[in-house]
């Protein structure tokens, strides 16, 4: 009896810390982005460009944190809300990818762009 109750509380415990968390960063395509600005008013965008790259145009009103400023994570943590979810994206999809997985880590739910800014312009041409 003492090992099926055992049993019974480590697979509780299992099911419980693991319950809607994701494993891993979530890459999105550019389509998924335009439905996820047009359909929820909580999603954080945030354009991981550098100032020189931003003045070539943006995706909407995005929040602007340089992922190669060497502040970028502590700008990150201080602006942006855990309880919200993250889209990230950049020229191509490289370096959000990068910023992506650092505020994965820091327990924040992300999306990453596929194919960046480049795509997004591609795609609504």
């Amino acid at each position: 009896m003492k090992l099926i109750k055992y049993c019974f509380f480590i697979a509780l415990f299992f099911l419980t810390s693991c319950q809607g968390q994701e494993k891993e960063v979530v890459t999105i395509k550019v389509s998924d982005l335009q439905t996820a600005l047009s359909t929820h008013d909580t999603i954080q965008l945030v354009d991981v460009r550098t100032p020189e790259e931003w003045k070539n145009g943006v995706i909407g009103n995005p929040i602007k944190i340089d992922v190669t400023s060497s502040d970028f994570e502590e700008k990150a943590l201080k602006i942006l809300d855990k309880s919200k979810p993250v889209y990230l994206y950049c020229r191509s999809g490289g370096r959000s990818l990068i910023a992506a997985d650092m505020l994965f880590k820091k327990g924040f739910k992300v999306y990453n762009v596929e194919g960046g800014y480049l795509k997004w312009q591609e795609k609504t041409k």
